[in-house]
């Protein structure tokens, strides 16, 4: 037994899991760290400002990374050993991402300058755009496809750090919150600069032999993966945006407290998609059976750890709302205890969606996904001025719901 539990401990896959593992545990600890302070300081309303500020950006993060972190992850794993066509990928995935930038940072100034929904908070959109520039740099998706998840880690702890420093030691008024986001970019800029750098000096990469056709080839070909993964992003980051549009900034704050409350589980849920997404893949191929008993196994565990851990959420809601420091401790009290039902909801529909696309059904997931993202935004817009931020949460529950009856029905033969 010992024997057995040495031989895991100190293989290799577990200790980059391990090591990947802390980086995003520090990704998730950042917001609790920092969350409170921040509305303590500023209040919810100026939060909620914050929050929708980097919900645009986020979303908009999309277009820069035009693909690259599915793609680009998997064009640098293939390639991994011939280093001639990595300073390919490499470069040209930074000359199409950098036109990209450039458009983006335009087209945004001139809405920021003309909209009256943004231009009421101009300076904080503006320093916001911070994270664009940090995110162009951001060497993320090449350090995957090598599984070099130390500098993945280095870059999770140093950015995230130079965040909660920035934070904590110039936050000090209410007004300061037009700032908040500009430190998140500069914590991305610093740390993604320095190991861009490394990269450079470690592998040799030249950016004198770009090729303007490869580019334009680049462009065109990853243009389909780019455009379906605006929708996933539309799900993610709109809602918070609807509500500060059509609800308030108040609103949108009481609703991205309780949203960063949950996202804990939410990450965990994905991160565990993504660690057992390719053993699933690979079983579902060789032995059908076998690949769905594993899955069970694997999602069964999963799904009741996510069962106990929203218990605890629903049972101390107004304990765990009172962290955060805000005035309207019951009202988010009663929200958390309805949005903890979302990543219930989410360990029955990522395993689900994990057999969708392992079973190759790519463009019945691409159909529903953005169906389902559209019919979500309506009826955020639809419920949000009967039920206000309890609506945005009746309307996501409902298309997770949708979306489980959608992937059943499409895997009744396979189950």
């Amino acid at each position: 037994m010992v024997k057995l539990l040495k031989k895991i401990l100190f293989h290799q896959q577990f200790q980059k899991l391990g090591i990947y593992g802390f980086g995003q545990l520090f990704n998730l600890v950042t917001p609790l760290l920092v969350v409170p302070y921040i509305v303590n300081v500023c209040g919810e309303e100026n939060f909620g400002k914050t929050a929708v500020g980097m919900a645009i950006c986020f979303f908009l993060i999309v277009f820069i990374d035009f693909g690259s972190d599915i793609i680009g992850v998997r064009e640098v794993a293939i390639n991994r050993e011939n280093q001639k066509e990595l300073n390919k990928i490499f470069t040209t995935t930074y000359a199409v991402k950098a036109i990209i930038l450039i458009g983006v940072l335009l087209i945004t100034a001139i809405l920021i300058s003309t909209i009256p929904f943004f231009k009421i908070e101009k300076t904080m959109f503006f320093l916001g755009l911070s994270v664009l520039v940090g995110q162009f740099i951001n060497p993320t998706w090449f350090l995957q496809g090598i599984e070099n998840v130390k500098w993945i880690t280095l870059l999770n702890i140093v950015s995230k750090t130079i965040y909660l420093i920035a934070i904590y030691t110039t936050i000090k008024q209410e007004s300061d919150y037009i700032f908040v986001n500009l430190w998140w970019g500069i914590g991305m800029i610093v740390a993604n600069l320095y190991v861009f750098v490394l990269i450079l000096k470690k592998h040799k990469f030249s950016f004198s032999q770009i090729n303007i056709a490869e580019v334009r080839s680049h462009i065109k070909n990853d243009f389909s993966m780019f455009s379906s993964q605006i929708f996933v992003s539309l799900q993610l980051y709109a809602p918070v945006v609807l509500i500060s549009y059509f609800g308030s900034n108040l609103m949108a704050g009481q609703y991205r407290i309780v949203e960063q409350i949950i996202v804990v589980f939410k990450t965990y849920i994905f991160l565990f998609f993504n660690y057992v997404f390719p053993k699933v893949c690979y079983l579902l191929d060789v032995d059908a059976k076998r690949g769905i008993k594993n899955w069970k196994i694997y999602n069964g565990v999963n799904f009741v750890f996510v069962i106990f851990g929203m218990t605890f959420f629903f049972l101390f809601s107004y304990e765990i709302v009172s962290y955060f420091n805000p005035t309207n401790r019951y009202v988010l009290s009663s929200l958390l205890e309805v949005a903890v039902f979302i990543p219930v909801l989410l360990a029955i529909s990522i395993p689900l969606k994990q057999l969708i696309l392992g079973y190759n059904f790519k463009k019945f997931y691409v159909r529903v996904t953005s169906i389902m993202v559209v019919f979500n935004l309506l009826a955020i817009v639809i419920l949000l001025p009967y039920y206000q931020v309890y609506g945005v949460f009746y309307s996501l529950l409902a298309t997770d719901l949708i979306i489980i009856i959608f992937y059943l029905y499409r895997l009744k033969n396979k189950l």
